[in-house]
C-alpha cells in the first residue's frame, strides 16, 4: 500500500501537518483535470519567510530504494503525465541524463527537445536533485537565477518499501508572481498527482 503525507515546511527545518490547498488544475505542471491524490492528499506550502516558498510531499512506495530511485530518474518516462509538457507538439518521451549536469527534457514526436531542468545531485540510491528551469508562463527558463530546485530523497523502510520525500524549494526565485508557480505545483494536479503515478510505476518495477 502506498501512503502519503504532505507537510508545510519552514526554512528552519520545522514542519507542521498539511492542510488542503484550494487550487484546482492549472496550466503547466498542474495539468487541467485538478485530480487529487489517490487518498485525497494535497501538497501544502511552508509558513515563514518567504511565505510558501517550499512545497513538500512524502510517500512510501512498494519498492526497494534502488528501484525507487531508478524509476524516479531514468525511468521517469514510465510515469510522467503526457499532459505535463512545455512544448507545442505531443510529448513522446521524458529523458533524464544520469549524471550531475545532465539534462531533464521532453522529446516531442518530431524529435524536438524541450529542456526543463538540470541534474544537480546524483547519489543513487539516496538522493536526486534537479533544477526547475520553467518560467512563470510555462516556458523553458534559461536564466538559472530565476529557477527553483527539487530534492528527492529515498529512505529504506525495509527491503521492499521506501519512503520518498520531495522538497521543491526556492520557488520565490522565479521572480514577481512566483506564488502562481507555487500554487500550481502544490495543487491536486501538481506533485500530488504525479506522485500517485510514480508510486504505481515503482511498485510495478519492484
Amino acid at each position: 500500500m502506498t501512503s502519503h503525507t504532505g507537510t508545510t515546511e519552514d526554512p528552519t527545518g520545522t514542519t507542521e501537518p498539511t492542510g488542503d490547498t484550494a487550487g484546482a488544475g492549472t496550466a503547466g505542471l498542474a495539468g487541467s483535470d485538478g485530480t487529487a491524490g489517490l487518498d485525497g492528499t494535497r501538497a501544502s506550502t511552508e509558513t515563514g519567510a518567504p511565505e510558501g516558498s517550499v512545497v513538500r510531499i512524502e510517500l512510501t512506495v512498494d519498492a526497494p530504494a534502488g528501484t525507487a530511485f531508478d524509476v524516479f530518474t531514468t525511468g521517469m518516462d514510465t510515469w510522467w503525465p503526457r499532459s505535463h509538457h512545455l512544448g507545442a507538439g505531443p510529448l513522446a518521451e521524458v529523458v533524464v541524463e544520469p549524471r550531475v549536469g545532465g539534462r531533464l527534457y521532453g522529446r516531442e514526436d518530431d524529435g524536438t527537445p524541450c529542456p526543463w531542468g538540470r541534474v544537480l545531485a546524483w547519489d543513487r540510491p539516496a538522493h536526486f536533485a534537479f533544477s526547475w528551469d520553467i518560467s512563470l508562463n510555462w516556458q523553458h527558463q534559461p536564466d538559472h537565477a530565476l529557477t527553483s530546485r527539487v530534492d528527492v530523497t529515498f529512505t529504506p523502510v525495509d527491503d521492499t518499501h521506501t519512503t520518498v520525500t520531495l522538497v521543491h524549494s526556492g520557488l520565490d526565485q522565479h521572480g514577481d508572481g512566483w506564488e502562481t508557480m507555487r500554487d500550481s505545483v502544490a495543487s491536486p494536479g501538481g506533485w500530488p498527482m504525479i506522485h500517485d503515478d510514480y508510486a504505481r510505476a515503482a511498485a510495478a518495477a519492484a
